[in-house]
């Protein structure tokens, strides 16, 4: 097998990012991070004739993949098509802490109703939180604000893996309420439909809220005062809009990833509130 500028390049950023990898029949394989990592080895990595080639089994193409990791299609060539070169970002993996020698480990992306990207979240290896919006003047095709100079908002307030709420909903499954997308990622990683809002504890709201109007919610409380308070945040914005709510908190550790860490399951949280019981909850029907 040749060495690949675009492949080594790509083995190289999915290493960054933290993101698993392993070679599995004739193919690297990672995570579907085009659609949030709930599928394991589901994105298949060749060598090309010129480059890589990247395929999504559950996408069943490469664009989302892409999309998740801040590459346009030029990049997947060992050198920039020169048609296609000034779409290129200057540098994919820039993040704004970056000359302080942090690296990008994730990326998760806020999607609309349907589908399309509203903002991003990155997060580095130091734990640095930085927001960004699509922005196609641009040559990296991203600002790093979601605000205006005057602090005005410029993109819509939406909660982590709405169109997965919103399917939930529909399919009457429980959504899961955390802190920050670590959390999420955790609990969909066990199977369970999970968002947050960007921005960690306090930044939660009713607009946040209105997406989870008629649905069967948990929240995860973190074992700390933020934590606490942010969950009773939550909570008062959807006490009038779901049809069950409770708040539970890891049975080890502070929060969702640490619970599934220590090897529990997602009916070993300890639940401390039931604010609003389902009709079958022996609270209701005691």
């Amino acid at each position: 097998m040749n060495d690949s500028i675009a492949f080594n390049r790509l083995a190289d950023l999915l290493r960054d990012m933290g993101a698993p990898t392993r070679y599995q029949g004739g193919a690297l394989r990672t995570v579907g991070l085009c659609h949030d990592g709930d599928s394991p080895n589901t994105v298949a990595i060749k060598h090309g004739a010129n480059g890589v080639v990247v395929y999504c089994h559950k996408c069943q193409d490469n664009r989302g993949f892409l999309e998740a990791i801040g590459w346009t299609e030029a990049d997947l060539f060992d050198e920039p098509l020169p048609e296609r070169s000034r779409d290129r970002p200057v540098d994919d993996a820039w993040i704004p802490c970056k000359e302080r020698g942090h690296k990008r480990i994730a990326q998760y992306l806020y999607r609309d109703e349907n589908g399309a990207v509203v903002h991003g979240v990155t997060r580095c290896d130091h734990k640095c939180f930085a927001q960004w919006r699509p922005d196609a003047s641009t040559k990296s095709g991203r600002r790093w604000s979601l605000n205006d100079r005057q602090g005005n908002r410029l993109v819509r307030t939406v909660p982590y893996r709405l169109p997965e709420i919103l399917k939930a909903k529909t399919s009457d499954r429980v959504v899961w309420v955390c802190e920050g997308e670590k959390d999420v990622h955790a609990l969909v990683d066990h199977g369970l439909v999970a968002t947050c809002n960007a921005a960690g504890a306090g930044k939660w709201t009713a607009e946040h809220a209105q997406f989870l109007e008629g649905a069967d919610v948990t929240i995860v409380a973190d074992r700390d005062e933020p934590g606490q308070k942010h969950a009773i945040q939550v909570v008062d914005t959807l006490r009038s809009l779901t049809r069950s709510l409770y708040v539970v908190q890891a049975r080890t550790g502070k929060d969702a990833a640490d619970h599934f860490a220590a090897g529990h399951t997602d009916h070993e949280f300890v639940q401390v509130w039931a604010p609003v019981p389902y009709l079958g909850d022996p609270a209701v029907t005691a």
